[in-house]
C-alpha cells in the first residue's frame, strides 16, 4: 500500500487534516498533462498515467467532488484520460479550455459558450509567423478549439525556439485581444479570463467545498494554487501538491507537497483512498 506523504508546511498539513476528518466535503481538482499523464513529444500521444482512473475511481466516490481542470478541450481529455463509463467516477468533472467547457460524467455531454473570434483569426496568422520566425521547422501547432499551442520540444533547439517565440506570438495574441501563457517548452494563445484558478474557485464554490486538493504540475496551473490560497483565506483548508519536474520549478518552491510526477500524483489518489476505507 502507497504511504501517505507528511506535506512539508502547516498550511498543506492542515489542509490533509481537514480532507482525512471530512471527506465528503472534498475537492479534488487535478491537471491533466503532467499530472495524471506523463509529459511527451507529442500532444497527441499523451495518455494518463495506466494506475490514474482505477484510483480515481476507488478515490472519488468517497469526498464530494473530483474535477480535472485542463487546457485541453474536456472531450480529448475525456478520451485522453479513459474517463468515460467507469463505475465509481460517475460524477467526475472535467473542466476542459480552462473552465470554459464542462464535461459531467453523470450526463456525458459538454456544454460551452460561444467561442472567442480572435482565436480564429490568430490560427489563419500563426502558420506564417512561424516561418518568419524561422521556427516552423520542428515546431508543432496544437488545436484546442478555443485556444491554440505552439510546441517547441521536437525543434532541434527546443529552449531556443521557445525564447525567440515569446515576442511575436504575445504581439500575435495582443493584436486579436488573446493573451500567451507559457508552459514546459509550449505557448499558448487563449482569451483573457480563462484560468484555473478561475475554475477552481467556481467549482469550489459550487459544490460547497469545506476542503481542497489541487495537483499540478506547469505554469498554467499557479492561478489554481492561488485560488486555493484565496479559498484558505476564507477558511476552507487546502493542500497544493506539486507533479515535480526538472523543467519547471515554480509550482514547487509554491507546493505544500511534491510528488514524482504522475507516478506520484497516482500514489497520492491511492493512498487517500486507502486512508479514507
Amino acid at each position: 500500500m502507497d504511504p501517505l506523504p507528511t506535506p512539508q508546511t502547516q498550511s498543506g498539513r492542515d489542509g490533509l487534516a481537514a480532507l482525512l476528518a471530512r471527506p465528503r466535503t472534498a475537492l479534488i481538482g487535478l491537471d491533466f498533462d503532467g499530472t495524471l499523464a506523463p509529459i511527451v513529444a507529442d500532444p497527441e500521444q499523451a495518455r494518463a498515467h495506466p494506475d490514474a482512473v482505477p484510483a480515481l475511481a476507488a478515490l472519488a466516490p468517497k469526498i464530494a467532488s473530483v474535477a480535472v481542470i485542463t487546457g485541453r478541450p474536456p472531450e480529448v481529455a475525456v478520451r485522453y484520460g479513459g474517463f468515460a463509463g467507469v463505475p465509481g467516477l460517475e460524477h467526475l468533472t472535467v473542466l476542459g479550455h480552462y473552465g470554459a467547457e464542462r464535461w459531467d460524467a453523470a450526463t456525458g455531454t459538454v456544454t460551452a459558450p460561444p467561442p472567442h473570434p480572435g482565436v480564429a483569426a490568430a490560427r489563419a496568422e500563426l502558420p506564417r509567423l512561424l516561418e518568419r520566425a524561422g521556427a516552423a521547422e520542428g515546431t508543432w501547432i496544437e488545436e484546442k478549439g478555443r485556444a491554440l499551442a505552439v510546441h517547441t520540444r521536437r525543434a532541434a533547439d527546443p529552449q531556443g525556439a521557445y525564447q525567440s517565440l515569446r515576442a511575436p506570438l504575445a504581439d500575435l495574441a495582443a493584436r486579436h485581444g488573446l493573451i500567451v501563457e507559457p508552459g514546459r517548452l509550449v505557448l499558448e494563445l487563449r482569451p483573457p479570463g480563462m484560468d484555473k484558478g478561475v475554475a477552481l474557485l467556481d467549482h469550489a464554490r459550487a459544490v460547497g467545498a469545506g476542503c481542497v486538493v489541487y495537483a499540478g504540475d506547469d505554469l498554467g496551473d499557479l492561478p489554481a494554487f492561488d485560488a486555493v490560497d484565496t479559498l484558505r483565506a476564507d477558511g476552507v483548508p487546502g493542500l497544493l501538491v506539486c507533479s515535480g519536474s526538472t523543467e519547471v520549478t515554480e509550482l514547487a518552491k509554491r507546493a505544500d507537497l511534491v510528488v514524482d510526477g504522475p507516478e506520484g500524483v497516482v500514489g497520492l489518489l491511492r493512498a487517500l483512498a486507502a486512508q479514507l476505507g
